[in-house]
């Protein structure tokens, strides 16, 4: 299946298996993770080859700033499963991961920057571990859905059917 057939979070997944993951932990993947990590700048993470072969393998959809926190978010992610979104994961133990005044100024996020900063910071209280195609597809597509899912899945809720049924036929 090429790229273009794929859906983006996939298509991101992908990319994340390629380039960064930390399993295989190659020389290469361990210094882009840094530097993405590291980076203080939307030009410095635009800058990496990696990052213009994403935008490239997403037929060029996200606009720079979205590419940059899709990227920069990635590297944090340590351990993909796709049994867990990232909401899930807040949202686990007890107490939770992620505390719900951190959560709802999460979900909050009006500009993905934002979105991205709250999640680099957040990630570490899971271990880094989450669905990575569902976290890169809430990120290019961040708006009221995912925020709305994301509330349902950090209580453990099963989402109103209407949200759902909405999701199935995108």
């Amino acid at each position: 299946m090429s790229d273009a057939t794929k859906n983006p979070g996939q298509v991101a997944f992908g990319w994340w298996k390629q380039h960064l993951r930390p399993d295989e932990d190659t020389g290469p993947a361990r210094a882009l993770r840094a530097r993405l990590r590291r980076a203080d700048h939307v030009t410095d993470i635009l800058a990496e080859g990696a990052v213009s072969a994403l935008y490239d393998r997403l037929d060029r959809r996200p606009d720079p700033l979205t590419l940059a926190a899709l990227a920069q978010v990635l590297a944090h992610v340590k351990r993909h499963d796709g049994q867990l979104s990232v909401a899930e994961a807040f949202g686990g133990g007890d107490p939770k991961a992620l505390s719900a005044l951190r959560f709802q100024r999460l979900i909050r996020s009006d500009d993905r920057q934002e979105l991205a900063t709250g999640l680099r910071r957040a990630l570490p209280l899971v271990g880094g571990a989450c669905n990575v195609a569902a976290l890169a597809e809430d990120i290019l597509f961040w708006g009221e859905k995912p925020r709305i899912r994301w509330c349902f899945d950090y209580y453990g809720a099963a989402p109103p059917r209407s949200v759902a049924a909405e999701e199935e036929t995108e």
